[in-house]
């Protein structure tokens, strides 16, 4: 008996669980002998050993996350090659969250998120796929909450600014994870450009305006305090100021309208940190943030219209272009015509007007001297999307086309080579 009672209490209870179960099979209960309750320890025993542990029992944990690889065909009009790994837009990860109650409407918690980089396409380009950044860990998010039912949510530390991702969360159907407003740039960003086939020096992404992967609208992940408003007939309102003065509001709506659902969201933001910039990520900065986007579906067809509109504004003096732009539509339709899930069909289209981008240099591009003035680019894509519900796995494969002009600071203007690309893969969560 003294073994009985130096059980733990989680313990004690399977046991008597199991003997409850016993005391209904009588004729199998006789079969066990004595040695019934060495076996149940020994059983818990090995499933505490399999099971994640957290350090105390008042604050909870949940692990989730998923694995994103895809496989990368694309063709520059000189070269062709195909790469496997991570891919960028959405990468592999893991994420810790916690909760607490305090009191009645009241609780705590944090999350820890953990990027994981096996072989990041976001490194790719003409020469190798290969780069310093494989097999790498990155720290995501690190923050701790405060929320209120009545009065919204407060969170302190490294987490999405106000103007994070505030238009590709305005994508409300399953091309979210594989094309949202920021696809274009990520899936070729350092890759080579070309003119007539000679390479002229330059990335995708030093041409690119955005602070946020290449897309003007967005700002990124921050060190700051944010604040979430409880949603108010569809609507919530979030705020957020980070470390060297970056900070921004945008407005989320969601809601149902007959048989049409609708999810948009706005925001606007400052950046004067001069690590981060509007046009150069050196020097002073002073850039002003705007994008807005949203998705209309109806529900009983599945046919879906997402798209937006972006702007950034570099207020430094001596800038010759100051404003950069970007407008997308996606459109396409998603119903579950198998079993399985929901398929998702679509197609987009995004254009980007940019401004000078102080510091690049494009006199290899044969424009003479003088840095980047203006760019007017262009992107194309279309996909397929399954999901598969038993095994929480989105299956996806995608065709993509980049082309366009840029032009030095006195207008002399020169085309790019397009670059086409096909990318299939599997996200699957966890």
């Amino acid at each position: 008996m003294k073994s009985v009672f130096k059980m733990s209490s989680s313990r004690m209870a399977l046991v008597a669980a199991f003997g409850l179960a016993m005391g209904f099979t009588p004729a199998q209960a006789a079969d066990l002998g004595g040695n019934c309750c060495a076996d149940l320890e020994e059983r818990v025993a090995e499933l505490e050993a399999t099971t994640a542990r957290k350090g105390n029992r008042k604050v909870s944990l949940t692990v989730s996350g998923w694995v994103n690889e895809q496989v990368m065909m694309w063709d520059d009009g000189t070269e062709r090659n195909a790469y496997v790994g991570t891919n960028s837009l959405e990468q592999s990860r893991f994420r810790f969250q916690g909760e607490a109650q305090i009191a009645p409407g009241y609780s705590a918690g944090y999350t820890l998120e953990i990027g994981v980089a096996g072989h990041p396409s976001n490194k790719w380009d003409q020469n190798s796929p290969s780069s310093s950044g494989d097999n790498a860990l990155t720290v995501r998010k690190s923050n701790w909450w405060l929320k209120s039912k009545d009065y919204g949510k407060v969170t302190v530390g490294l987490e999405g600014s106000a103007l994070y991702h505030v238009l590709d969360d305005a994508d409300g159907v399953n091309t979210r994870n594989f094309s949202d407003a920021q696809a274009a740039a990520v899936y070729q960003g350092t890759f080579g450009l070309r003119h007539n086939g000679a390479s002229i020096g330059l990335t995708w992404s030093n041409i690119l305006q955005g602070i946020d992967n290449g897309t003007v609208g967005q700002d990124g992940r921050r060190n700051l305090v944010r604040y979430d408003s409880p949603t108010i007939a569809g609507f919530t309102l979030t705020a957020s100021w980070g470390e060297d003065d970056d900070w921004g509001m945008a407005l989320t709506y969601s809601n149902t309208w007959g048989d049409f659902k609708v999810l948009g969201k706005a925001g606007y933001g400052e950046v004067s940190d001069e690590n981060i910039g509007c046009s150069t990520k050196t020097g002073p900065t002073d850039c002003q943030l705007f994008g807005a986007a949203g998705t209309v579906m109806h529900v009983p067809t599945g046919l879906f219209v997402y798209g937006g509109y972006a702007q950034n504004k570099d207020n430094r003096s001596g800038v010759v272009e100051d404003t950069s732009s970007m407008y997308f539509i996606q459109g396409g339709i998603e119903q579950k015509w198998i079993p399985l899930g929901k398929t998702t069909v679509f197609g987009e289209y995004r254009h980007d007007d940019g401004g000078s981008k102080n510091g690049v240099n494009i006199s290899n591009a044969g424009l003479g001297n003088g840095t980047l003035g203006s760019t007017s680019l262009n992107f194309i894509g279309a996909g397929v999307i399954q999901n598969i519900e038993p095994a929480a796995m989105d299956l996806y494969v995608m065709y993509r086309h980049a082309d366009g002009d840029i032009a030095n600071t006195a207008g002399v203007s020169t085309s790019l080579d397009a670059f086409d690309s096909v990318i299939a893969g599997a996200l699957m969560r966890f």
